[in-house]
């Protein structure tokens, strides 16, 4: 079965299509049966209480009673076991959700008012349409063109904000094939409620046929439905990978003249084996040679100074798109 029909999981009637939806759900259930049962709980003394003490009911005078601490310590202390234990939960999957994987596929996603755009690392880019390979770790490196949006899957149990200016992330594995739809879950603007996609989860095989090729095999082709005009599916693969695109715009913003790839000193700091180092700075703290670092230096290259080398980068602030600059990145990235 090409596309195979999820299963809805507890009480939440969505498919577990990554495989930290189970765990999320599961944390769902724990504390909607809590509060299902403190409910019953509080009813029922509701309605004993409304039955024994009612005014109509004469002849009984309520006894007088000062206070109890062994009941107002117990009334404290049951809630705070029960909060933290729901807030350490959690933070554990939290925790779980926030941890890179081991060798993922890198996806950039960049948020338009109001489209979803991605691009890949053999360059090719797609309009509101993700394509996936089930029971391969992924990456998801967000930002956003313009303003705040929320890159939201419902049967991934996942959503990550899209920031101008900055990037995050998410981490998962797809695990059920099919179309599973894409929303925003943050209010951008007038076409808000129109800024929809799908991500398609596809065999191994498939996928790598549609990355190297941009077909998709002709059963697969018919279950799928474009969400933009015009079909992204068979898109041409572009003549260069992202790293080699970012090849060509660190050669023509001169970043040569000031950054090697080799390993030889020049003004500036070597690029090569550069990204997910710790540098120390100037100011005597390290930073992580990440993402949102190498955004950070290009747009605003006096905030963190490498310790040994001038302030002398200039900004690139308004002189680089956000496809150059995630595309430097994966350059960057390249340089093993």
């Amino acid at each position: 079965m090409l596309f195979q029909k999820a299963y809805a999981a507890g009480t939440i009637a969505l498919p577990q299509a990554a495989k930290v939806a189970a765990k999320i759900d599961l944390l769902h259930d724990a504390v909607f049966w809590l509060s299902v049962v403190l409910l019953a709980l509080v009813t029922a003394m509701l309605v004993v209480f409304i039955w024994n003490y009612h005014r109509s009911k004469t002849g009984r005078m309520t006894e007088y009673i000062l206070g109890s601490h062994f009941f107002e310590a117990l009334w404290t202390v049951i809630p705070l076991i029960l909060f933290l234990g729901i807030f350490l939960w959690g933070y554990i999957d939290y925790l779980h959700l926030r941890t890179p994987l081991e060798d993922p596929l890198e996806i950039n996603v960049v948020g338009r008012q109001w489209m979803w755009n991605f691009e890949y690392t053999n360059g090719r880019k797609t309009l509101n349409e993700l394509f996936l390979p089930k029971g391969r770790a992924v990456k998801l490196i967000i930002t956003s063109e313009d303003v705040i949006h929320s890159f939201f899957v419902p049967n991934f149990r996942l959503k990550q904000d899209s920031v101008p200016g900055m990037y995050t992330y998410l981490f998962f594995e797809p695990t059920v094939t099919g179309e599973h739809p894409i929303y925003c879950a943050e209010f951008c603007g007038t076409g808000h409620s129109d800024m929809l996609g799908k991500a398609i989860i596809l065999e191994k095989e498939d996928f790598n046929q549609w990355f190297q090729t941009g077909n998709l095999p002709g059963s697969i082709k018919k279950l799928t439905q474009a969400v933009s005009p015009v079909s992204t599916a068979e898109a041409s693969l572009p003549k260069k990978s992202l790293a080699e695109q970012g090849k060509g715009v660190f050669d023509s913003k001169g970043c040569f003249a000031c950054h090697s790839v080799d390993g030889t000193a020049k003004i500036g700091p070597t690029l090569l084996k550069s990204f997910g180092r710790n540098e120390a700075l100037q100011d005597g703290k390290t930073v992580t040679v990440d993402e949102n670092y190498i955004r950070e230096s290009l747009m605003d290259p006096q905030a963190k100074i490498l310790k040994g080398f001038p302030p002398s980068m200039p900004t690139f602030r308004g002189l680089l798109t956000d496809d150059e600059v995630n595309a430097l990145i994966a350059f960057i990235k390249s340089l093993k």
